[in-house]
């Protein structure tokens, strides 16, 4: 004699639907859609920043090197100045050695925004998740824009602070306070992001990192080294348009008497991003991934 088995739950029969205008039914998935924009990109990129190890690294050592350097700087010129020797000095302007070491970090984290991605080949997954490529190309450089100026303002700001207080020299004017916190935070932001740029164009993290400390490095080190009459405006143009120069500006400060001045050195970087920025979206709309 058989025991009577239970009845079997019935399972909901899926949602069949036909299309308007056609005879053959198609499903309709219980799982809502959500039409995805720029805010989903800028979280994605945001968890991925955030999370890897070489941002906490590299963002370390950068706030290093320019806390550490700008305030050791202060300290050795305060005290081994004569009484009033910098009097007539920028105090803010101690502060350019962290931030041209420190420059070298944010390079480094732009390039690897984008190009650690082509080496492990996680790009095929985010072309996947997102593939209206400009819309990543975009959340890459918006994430990383504001990361990379948020840390260096707060490291400048706090130099520029420690600075004044250590200093016996004159207070600085409010434009060059503007100029030597958010001016120079700007364009170091800006590089890094000139940087990520790059990264996206090279796809390889090592070569772009290569391409860039020579473009920040290479015209002063080539200049220092030309000494024949002939290329003496070369010399100087290359004096004049270096990235160390031209972080000098901003505190007025130049190597030159002729040359970029002011906020010019903000509106160059600002222009050479935008080319390039146009130039890897024409390229990422191009090739495979």
């Amino acid at each position: 004699m058989s025991t009577p088995q239970p009845p079997m739950p019935q399972t909901a029969a899926p949602n069949w639907q036909a299309a308007p205008g056609s005879s053959y039914p198609t499903y309709t998935s219980p799982i809502p859609v959500v039409r995805t924009h720029l805010g989903h990109a800028l979280a994605s990129e945001w968890t991925k920043i955030r999370s890897v190890r070489s941002t906490v690294w590299t963002l370390g050592v950068f706030v290093l090197l320019v806390v550490g350097l700008g305030l050791a700087t202060a300290a050795l010129v305060a005290g081994n100045s004569s009484e009033g020797g910098v009097r007539n000095e920028n105090p803010l302007s101690f502060g350019v050695f962290g931030l041209l070491l420190g420059s070298m970090c944010i390079i480094t984290l732009g390039v690897l925004t984008t190009a650690s991605e082509y080496g492990t080949g996680m790009i095929r997954t985010t072309m996947t998740a997102c593939p209206t490529r400009s819309r990543v190309l975009a959340a890459k450089a918006i994430v990383f824009f504001v990361v990379a100026f948020v840390v260096t303002l707060a490291s400048a700001l706090l130099v520029a602070l420690v600075d004044v207080a250590m200093l016996d020299a004159r207070q600085p004017t409010g434009q060059e306070w503007l100029k030597g916190t958010v001016g120079i935070s700007l364009y170091i932001a800006l590089l890094g992001l000139l940087s990520l740029v790059v990264g996206s164009i090279i796809r390889h993290s090592a070569g772009a990192i290569t391409i860039m400390i020579g473009l920040v490095l290479a015209p002063l080190v080539i200049a220092l080294f030309m000494f024949a009459e002939s290329l003496q405006d070369l010399q100087q143009a290359l004096f004049e348009y270096s990235i160390p120069n031209q972080l000098s500006v901003f505190y007025s400060q130049s190597l030159s008497d002729s040359g970029p001045s002011g906020w010019d050195p903000l509106w160059i970087m600002l222009g050479v991003t935008a080319v390039a920025f146009a130039g890897a979206y024409g390229l990422l709309e191009k090739r495979d991934v």
